[in-house]
Parts: structure tokens; sequence; C-alpha cells
């Protein structure tokens, strides 16, 4: 690491996930006998009822907003930052999820007079490009606080060897994030909560790229701050689609809540786990967080939180099964959680979670079900959205999504679900409606202009 010019930072977290991973093997796991699930957490509009809406504002002006953005959206087969890939139009215009995301500051910052500085956590994979989109509108400026922090990087693990793994093939294969718990150390070295403190900002709201719904929110602003909590993580009701995800859950012990991944799931205690009834509350990966209350944890431990391990099996080119079987270390963000005395959940509506992992999401995300307002917020009526399944052969690569869709994805405003197999190509106002499915015939097949598809695949032109 260090001849790759690692910084001590980055060395001294690797070094602290290796130790773990060579002889804590036991700590990986989170088992259901040692926790509890989370109890009621006051909900949203429980909120919006009990705050002062005009002082709201003072809370919200003490906000900083960060977003991590290192994703290269890999598993669309995308080479650039996922979030400058097009989500939709508006007006005309291509907007792309970094464009809504300014959007969403701008308006903030016009509509209720407040600073609210934004910083993206980038990858050294993700800078350039994103850096460049951001300098390029003309609307955005910010001085004295930093548009950008870099993650680190880290040598992927053979899983043979337990030795940095060699790929002369692509070397830049051998390196990985550490997970998105990375964001602690990386705000520490680069001094970002000095540079907040020194400003007056008190409070700093940290959210995925991809994820559209999580808008700065002055409610929430002024909640946080009336719970004096360090530390507020926004949760949302798990459906059966949501069974496999991360689940805030409380410590028997020492009664502080901890984020359980499923990756820290025993075997044993899987069917516990994706119990929605049992644990009811997910994780979305939105997190607020006292300024004074990270620094002084940061400095306690050195730059370097003890958050869990978590090991992450794959082969070292992630698209080539037949490469060699590596381990990437990694630690979750909102895993943080467990550090913080006092330490809190809120729950939100699906409207602040919208994330895009996949073209499936994207699928929905482009559909009719959305409309973008003038205030960059992706809105729809229920936030009860299609279960869709695009055959992965044909739609998984966004190059090949783009061009099985050449004019725009169908209408979604009539279906309860959407399954296509094969090779379909889409024409113009396409409407799919009930559980609309289309079988794979063997060869590459079209769907006309205008036509419906249903439970029956394309509806047939004459009438009995």
């Amino acid at each position: 690491m260090r001849d790759a010019g690692m910084s001590e930072m980055a060395i001294s977290q690797f070094k602290r996930l290796y130790d773990v991973w060579r002889h804590e093997e036991t700590s990986s796991w989170i088992r259901e006998e040692d926790i509890e699930p989370l109890g009621t957490v006051p909900s949203f509009h429980d909120v919006y009822e009990t705050i002062n809406h005009d002082k709201a504002v003072d809370a919200f002006a003490k906000t900083a907003f960060l977003k991590l953005n290192g994703g290269l959206g890999t598993s669309m087969g995308l080479d650039c930052a996922k979030s400058l890939l097009p989500v939709r139009r508006h007006k005309a215009k291509q907007m792309r999820f970094i464009d809504i995301i300014l959007g969403q500051v701008l308006t903030a910052r016009t509509r209720l007079g407040v600073e609210l500085p934004l910083t993206l956590m980038n990858s050294f994979r993700t800078s350039e490009d994103t850096m460049k989109v951001i300098r390029q509108n003309r609307k955005f400026t910010q001085d004295d606080i930093p548009l950008e922090i870099i993650q680190h990087v880290e040598p992927k693990i053979s899983e043979a060897t337990g030795e940095p793994v060699s790929f002369p093939e692509n070397p830049e294969l051998e390196w990985c994030p550490p997970g998105h718990g990375d964001l602690f150390s990386t705000i520490w070295e680069s001094g970002l909560l000095d540079a907040l403190e020194a400003k007056g900002f008190k409070y700093l709201f940290i959210s995925n790229s991809d994820n559209l719904g999580a808008r700065p929110s002055r409610t929430l602003a002024q909640h946080f701050e009336n719970t004096g909590a360090p530390f507020m993580v926004e949760v949302a009701t798990r459906t059966y689609a949501d069974r496999k995800g991360g689940h805030i859950v409380r410590d028997k012990v020492t009664g502080r809540l901890m984020l359980r991944e499923m990756s820290q799931v025993h075997p044993d205690d899987k069917v516990d786990a994706q119990d929605i009834k049992k644990h009811p509350y997910f994780n979305t990966n939105s997190i607020w967080v006292r300024i004074d209350a990270l620094k002084d944890k940061l400095a306690e431990c050195d730059g370097v939180l003890p958050l869990p391990v978590i090991r992450n099996r794959k082969t070292v080119d992630p698209t080539n099964s037949d490469t060699e079987a590596v381990i990437q270390l990694e630690t979750a963000m909102g895993a943080a959680i467990n550090l913080f005395n006092g330490a809190i959940c809120v729950q939100v509506d699906r409207m602040r979670f919208l994330p895009v992992k996949t073209t499936n999401d994207l699928f929905i995300m482009r559909s009719d079900r959305f409309h973008l307002t003038d205030t960059y917020e992706m809105e729809d009526g229920n936030y009860m959205f299609p279960n869709v399944e695009l055959d992965p052969r044909y739609y998984k690569n966004i190059h090949d999504f783009d061009e099985r869709f050449p004019y725009t994805v169908p209408s979604l405003a009539a279906a309860n679900s959407v399954t296509v197999h094969g090779d379909w190509t889409f024409g113009r106002d396409v409407i799919m409606f009930a559980d609309a499915t289309l079988e794979d015939t063997g060869k590459p097949s079209y769907v006309p202009n205008g036509e419906y598809v249903g439970p029956l695949g394309i509806e047939p032109d004459d009438w009995v």
C-alpha cells in the first residue's frame, strides 16, 4: 500500500480489518439470540406534526450534505460514475443523478435561504468525471467547504493464501474500496469536520448518490436537533422484497442499536432475520450525525472506528467467475450507530428511499410512474412499485438496456408486475398492465408501437 502511495490512515484502517479477519472469525456473526428486534420507531409523519416549521429552517441552516459517490455502476456495465447515468428527461433536458442532486441542493438554498454545502465522497475512478460536471453547472457555487473527499482503496486478499492478490492482466482489479464505512476515516483525514465547524455547521446528513429520495429535509434536521441524539438512521418498513437487506436491531447486553447486514447473519438465523414481522425496519443508508460527536469519536479512535468487518467473497475479476477467489474486507457506514450512546432511528416513507442498483430499478425510474418536479423531487402517487424482472441476458448491461428501449420505457401506470424473458425490443407508447409477461421466443422479438402487454403477452388486435 505504501508503494502504491496510500496514506498511513488508509494503511491503519486496512491493518485493523485484516487483523480482525485473521483472528476474530466468530465476530462476523450477529446471532439472533444476542439481539432484540427494533421496537416502535417515530415516523416522519409523527415528527412533522410536532415541530415548529418556521424554526426548522434554523436547524437546517446548520446542516451540511454529503453524498457517497464512489460507485462505478459496474453491476450495470457502466465504466463511469453511476451518478452520471441519465435517469429521465425533464422539460426536454436529459437529467442525470448528479443533475437532480445539484437541483435539490440549489432548490433548498434558494427557497430557504440556507448555505447547505454539498460534499461528494468520490473514488479515484469517479472524481474527474463527476467534478467536471459540477464545475460546468453555472448555478452551483461553493467556497470554503470542500466539494469532494476521496475514499481509500485497499488490496483484495487471496482467499487461498491470505496475501494481496496478483492479477497482471489488469492490475487495477487488485484493489477495491473498503466499503462505505470508510467514509469516517476519509472524513477525518480530509479535515472536513474542522472546515464545517469553522463555518458554524453542527449536523451532517449523509446518503447514497443513487438514492434520489434522500433529499435534504428541514423537518428531519429539526427533529434531529430536538432529540439531542448524536446519530440518527433513517429506516423504512420492510416488505418481502426487502427481506435480504440490512436491518437495525438492539444489542441485548449493551442496549445499543446495531446494524445487522445479511452477511453477518449465521445460517441458522436466516429464517428469523428475513422475518419482516419480527424485524420490521430496514436501513436506508441515510444517516444524520452531530459533527462534534463524530469528531470526538474519531479522535478517540485515531480516525479508525471499530466497525464490524464484513467479508465480501468475490473473484478478482467480478465479471469472470473463473478468476481467483478473493476476500474484500469492508465496513458499513450505518454500523457506526452501535458506537454512540443515545443513537436513534426515524421511520421514513418510501419517497425517501428510491435506490437504483440495477436496470430493473432504472426501468421504473424512467417510466410514467414518476414525475420529476421543478423542485427536483421524484414524485409518485403511492411509491408502491411493480415487481420488475427483465431477462439479465439482454437487459442487465445499460448499453443493451438502452438499445432495447430506443424511445422510452413502456407505461407502468396499470402494471402490477413486469416479467420479460428473452430478447425483446420495444416500440413507442407501449402500455403494460396487470402482471405483464413476455415469453422467450428463441429469437429477437419486437413489441410494436402502441401495443398493450398483459398476462398473456401482447394483446391480440381482433375481438371475438
